[in-house]
């Protein structure tokens, strides 16, 4: 054994002035005698009132040594080596992901509660001037604290920590870790987790150690809820997944607006997919809620209840009143005629119409000055106070596409393009395709309006022959859609973010989260970022002028996510190149620490203690009112006869 504190050891001399206290202490007894007393006491009395006495074996005395002693110790720090995972400086990452909430342990606990005993265990080894860094990884991975070699603190950051809904972010993770440990000697990286870690992670410059928690792979999840127009009224897809080793019966429930419309049994089989469609749900269906339970004789587990909800919502397409000011495009018209939610008109240049239109589609002209309202010019011919236009740029060979919605299932590499025009914005605009020459089309919101501009002429391209153009349209058309005062993709995941569209009055947006809370939020950009969406569920988006609300919306948030669905834990993680297995305990030595134990002892001895001390009082205080009033004894003085 040894000790982190010897010096307070020093302290076991305080045994010797216990002792000559009850070496110097008088024990004489109270009793009532006559006003004489005999005189053979009086020796006996001045024995007693000596200033020493002969110590003798005394209960009180020894409890009393013995707090002493287990007090000392415990602020003397004894400690004895004992195998763990990691020591010097550590940097712990505690995954707090969707899949952590899994109850597949003993009594129904938590991934993450098990994750969390380990880090205490962890904390419990560290050795004298060793550090740890905590950091929850979730979507943002969160430092629960700083290097500290304080344990107490380390455990309070430990228990406060809690489980997310989302995907967790190992790529930002391992990069804190890595700045909390840099330049420190002995460092060691611990991941605590079940192993949902992506194959594609960077290399770390420390150890790593895996420590794995969970058992079983059995759950049961919505991993698809879809709904989609068909015949003008919507229609719904759902789709189960079975992650564990048996097949399951399961009831899907649908629910439109808060009333129950079908409820299937579906059977999934082992590690397969289920589906089901609903083709006639309420024409003014807002808010759908899918939902899993098993039926009463069902043995198949389902330990991860997170994804067994998930929601929808519907929201009718909506075009809008589209002008065309155009010279004659027989390729646009086409496209606007072909689209059922759009009211198209036309107009030649020179002027424009007075009444109001949701998008304006200028072809090769200009006005002098633009209307305020979404816009789409296609091969601008003038520079504006939105964009200045230069020469034109014959090198349209493609060299990069960015990974936009608007560009989805277009492919500007297949585009041949004679000639286009030099196009430069104040930055409200990001190219979306872009030549080497210069951009081919650029896209952004100015003004709460948004605006997009191809910079060369359809005619002078193979664009509108390919299929690649009306699917173009068709995303350049949804994405000016006004239906929605936000732009969120269709998937959602919890901490994803979702980008607000406020209009030309918006002051201010409040968001009503799930739970029902709603938060109010300043507009301080054109397009502002929401992305506090960590909690499953509808969430619904109030643009506000003034206080006044003048547009609302709701986006849905689902754990659709086989990273996490799938519990399945894992032996083995993959850090860059290398595989990590899961850590030994006899790698290295860590140190367990004994004054806890020592300090509980000495609590204990002293109740003890107390109980010997006041029993004892109680029953001498008997024995004497058992032996009654003392005996007189009268002193005679005189002769005997």
């Amino acid at each position: 054994m040894n000790f982190l504190t010897p010096a307070f050891l020093a302290l076991a001399a305080l045994a010797v002035p216990i002792i000559l206290l009850y070496m110097l202490r008088l024990r004489r007894r109270e009793v009532r005698v006559s006003s004489s007393m005999l005189w053979q006491r009086l020796m006996q009395d001045r024995e007693a009132n000596a200033p020493w006495q002969k110590l003798r074996r005394n209960l009180l005395l020894i409890l009393q040594l013995l707090i002493l002693a287990a007090l000392v110790f415990a602020l003397a720090r004894p400690y004895i080596p004992v195998p763990s995972v990691a020591s010097g400086s550590v940097a712990l990452l505690l995954d707090a992901s969707a899949s952590m909430n899994a109850t597949d342990l003993p009594g129904g606990q938590t991934r993450f509660e098990a994750a969390q005993e380990r880090a205490r265990a962890l904390v419990g080894d560290l050795g004298a001037g060793e550090v740890m860094t905590v950091i929850a990884v979730g979507d943002t991975p969160q430092v629960l604290t700083p290097p500290t070699a304080d344990r107490a603190t380390l455990r309070e950051a430990i228990n406060r920590a809690r489980p997310t809904a989302a995907l967790a972010d190992w790529s930002a993770a391992l990069t804190l870790a890595g700045a909390s440990i840099a330049g420190r000697e002995e460092a060691t990286i611990v991941i605590i987790s079940d192993g949902g870690l992506p194959a594609d992670l960077p290399p770390v410059p420390a150890e790593v150690q895996y420590v794995p928690v969970g058992q079983a792979a059995d759950n049961l999840a919505i991993s698809a809820l879809a709904v989609r127009p068909l015949d003008e009224q919507p229609q719904l897809f759902a789709s189960v997944d079975n992650y564990g080793p048996e097949d399951a019966e399961v009831i899907l429930s649908i629910e439109v607006d808060g009333v129950l419309v079908a409820a299937e049994r579906l059977v999934v089989p082992a590690g397969g997919v289920a589906t089901h469609s609903v083709p006639d749900l309420p024409q003014e269906a807002s808010i759908i809620r899918a939902e899993l339970t098993r039926p009463a004789e069902s043995t198949a587990a389902d330990y991860l209840a997170l994804d067994d909800v998930a929601t929808a919502v519907y929201t009718p397409p909506v075009g809008g009143r589209v002008l065309l000011v155009s010279e004659g495009n027989l390729f646009l018209e086409q496209v606007l005629t072909a689209i059922p939610t759009v009211e198209a008109f036309r107009a030649a240049p020179g002027s424009l119409p007075q009444e109001p239109f949701d998008l304006v589609i200028f072809d090769g002209w200009l006005p002098g000055e633009l209307p305020d309202t979404n816009l789409l010019i296609i091969d601008p011919p003038q520079s504006t106070d939105l964009f200045t236009v230069g020469g034109m740029f014959e090198d349209t060979r493609l060299r990069r596409q960015a990974d936009d919605p608007i560009l989805s299932f277009v492919d500007f590499s297949d585009v041949a393009i004679r000639e286009a025009r030099v196009v430069e914005t104040s930055g409200w605009a990001q190219p979306l395709a872009e030549a080497e020459g210069g951009p081919l089309l650029l896209a952004g919101t100015t003004g709460g309006r948004r605006v997009a501009v191809l910079t060369f002429d359809l005619h002078a391209s193979d664009l509108p022959l390919q299929i690649a153009f009306p699917i173009l349209m068709a995303n350049l058309l949804e994405w000016y859609a006004p239906a929605l005062p936000f732009e969120a993709p269709g998937v959602l995941q919890p901490g994803e973010p979702v980008v607000i569209r406020p209009q030309a009055a918006t002051t201010a947006y409040a968001v009503t989260y799930p739970d029902g809370t709603r938060q109010a939020f300043p507009v301080e950009s054109d397009a502002p970022t929401f992305a506090r969406t960590s909690q499953p569920g509808v969430y619904t988006v109030e643009l506000l002028a003034d206080g006044e609300v003048t547009a609302a919306g709701s986006f849905a948030v689902n754990v659709f996510a086989p990273a996490e669905s799938d519990i399945a834990p894992r032996g083995s993680i993959t850090i860059g190149e290398a595989t990590i297995g899961e850590a030994g305990q006899g790698d290295e030595l860590g140190q367990r620490e004994l004054w806890p134990w020592l300090a509980v002892a000495a609590l204990v001895v002293l109740l003890v203690e107390w109980w010997v001390y006041h029993r004892g009082t109680a029953l001498t205080r008997r024995d004497d009112e058992r032996a009654g009033p003392p005996r007189r004894r009268l002193l005679y003085f005189g002769r005997r006869n």
